[in-house]
């Protein structure tokens, strides 16, 4: 077992700038205004309370979407080995070049939506060559068997942890303040499945799905694989369960998350896997959580429960669980559209409309 103690715990955090508390002045004024628009109350539903979220984000009743950035963080994962998945690890490789070469789902999302695109190498057993929209942060070529023994070791978590801030610092400039976060990597589901039912006490069945397409005999294989892991560990705290059960990729999701929010900027998580570097990294700081808007529910099932533990409710849910960024990518336009209902919209008074009668 990894051993970590709480100093070298709160020596990594200290690497990170301090996540600052939402601007409630700020937030308090966008409700009043959301209320004198010449709409019913309430009548916009969540995109009311998206706009407002983002003005106590952003500290403004200007809100805007500024320079967005798409991270596909990508690594490898040594249980694949296992058959936790349908497909081999091979092709976490062979996707980090199709992302480059334009040609994956997010590719296609990022042309339309006017996300810059970068792609982060956090641990791929592969060379993914060089590029300019390529972050070479690879710790090493995958991560060991989680069943035999801990995934990483404590200081190459670390290290990932730190190399996702730094990820932050390469894709940003200083007017980004929206970023959309997803990930690639085969067996990583397996990985996540494992982390929350360790996070949460959930039962291992209730966290484990079909990935990238699981029959039921390759359902109930991921199930037993993770059960044999989860016995080789005690209870610890929750980087140490990242060091024991996760991946590169994982970890530098945690790191970007925790930077983003301190740059105040808006997080817009994708599926399963990212939302489970959501929950580790509410672990480390619970204001993360304030900058985060949830993009979709997957159809990966745990995912669900996960985001019912976090209470946090999702814009969309389209039965996508393809990953890669591709549900947050989609509900940028959800975000982009509340704001512009918030800025734009004429308030009763400005139009001359009658208010409801008392």
């Amino acid at each position: 077992m990894n051993n970590t103690s709480n100093a070298d715990n709160a020596a990594i955090l200290a690497g990170f700038d301090p996540i600052p508390p939402l601007d409630e002045s700020s937030r308090a004024a966008a409700v009043r205004r959301v209320d004198i628009l010449t709409k019913p109350l309430g009548a916009l539903g969540r995109l009311e309370t998206l706009a407002v979220q983002v003005c106590a984000i952003q500290g403004t009743l200007q809100p805007k979407i500024s320079e967005p950035v798409a991270i596909v963080f990508a690594g490898d994962h040594g249980v694949a080995d296992r058959g936790v998945s349908a497909y081999p690890r091979a092709v976490t490789g062979q996707m980090v070049k199709n992302f480059l070469a334009g040609g994956a789902a997010i590719s296609v999302l990022a042309r339309l939506l006017g996300l810059e695109l970068w792609i982060v190498d956090a641990g791929v057993d592969d060379d993914c060559g060089a590029h300019p929209r390529l972050i070479n942060a690879k710790v090493r070529r995958g991560t060991r068997d989680l069943v035999a023994e801990p995934a990483m070791t404590s200081s190459e978590c670390h290290e990932a942890l730190r190399r996702g801030k730094e990820a932050i610092a390469r894709a940003t400039t200083q007017a980004t303040n929206t970023v959309v976060f997803g990930e690639m990597g085969i067996g990583n589901t397996a990985s996540s499945a494992l982390l929350m039912h360790r996070l949460t006490g959930l039962p291992l069945a209730d966290c484990v799905g079909r990935g990238t397409g699981l029959d039921d005999a390759g359902v109930n294989r991921k199930r037993a694989t993770l059960a044999l892991a989860s016995q080789r560990v005690a209870n610890v705290d929750a980087l140490q369960l990242l060091s024991e059960f996760g991946g590169y990729e994982i970890a530098m999701l945690i790191g970007a998350l925790l930077a983003a929010a301190a740059r105040r900027m808006l997080i817009i998580v994708d599926g399963f896997t990212v939302t489970v570097a959501a929950a580790i990294a509410a672990r480390l700081n619970p204001r993360v959580l304030d900058y985060c808007v949830f993009g979709h529910c997957s159809a990966e099932h745990a995912h669900r429960a996960l985001l019912q533990r976090l209470e946090v409710t999702p814009l969309l849910d389209l039965g996508m669980r393809l990953g890669e960024g591709t549900g947050a990518a989609v509900a940028l336009s959800s975000v982009r559209a509340a704001l512009a209902l918030f800025t734009e919209m004429a308030t009763f008074e400005g139009a001359g409309v009658s208010e409801k009668v008392s």
